[in-house]
């Protein structure tokens, strides 16, 4: 999908807009260009890096939604999926599920992601479990679990920073 509101600037990673947008263009546009950056073969080389682009496409979502952003082993994208799918307080999340997903791309690393609708990226209990389970299901198929991001509006937070994986 393009947008011809908007054209490349003269420098590289620069826009021009070309006629008036509303709120919602400048989502989908912002929308289009953190897909762009997460393209296979993309390379992860920090944890902002990776929060930075997965809040652009999950923050504003009225619904809860666990994705996945597959790595190989040298931190390449291989894909961003959302995994699932849930309401405004929560998705049912299966380490089965993600376990089968990491193994049929054939990745090296995961960094899970899921948005909170509230905003607030403040982590749950039930976050935190979670990651601890995932990382136990990941590591007996040698898959690396980097990080669990919770995005919101209010921010990004790394459990791999807070020290909670």
């Amino acid at each position: 999908m393009r947008y011809h509101k908007l054209k490349a600037g003269e420098c590289p990673g620069t826009y021009v807009v070309t006629e008036p947008v509303t709120e919602q263009d400048l989502l989908r546009i912002a929308n289009q260009i953190a897909r762009k950056r997460l393209a296979k073969g993309t390379a992860i080389t920090s944890t902002t890096e990776a929060a930075e682009r997965l809040q652009t496409l999950l923050q504003e979502r009225e619904h809860e939604v666990f994705g996945l952003l597959l790595l190989d082993n040298q931190h390449r994208v291989l894909a961003f999926e959302e995994l699932f799918r849930g309401t405004l307080a929560g998705a049912n999340v299966y380490p089965r599920e993600v376990v089968k997903r990491g193994l049929a791309v054939n990745c090296g690393a995961i960094i899970v992601v899921h948005n909170h609708p509230s905003g607030n990226p403040e982590p749950s209990s039930a976050d935190i479990a979670l990651t601890k389970s995932l990382r136990e299901a990941l590591t007996l198929v040698d898959i690396r679990l980097l990080d669990h991001l919770v995005v919101g509006t209010e921010g990004v937070v790394s459990l791999a920073e807070r020290g909670m994986m």
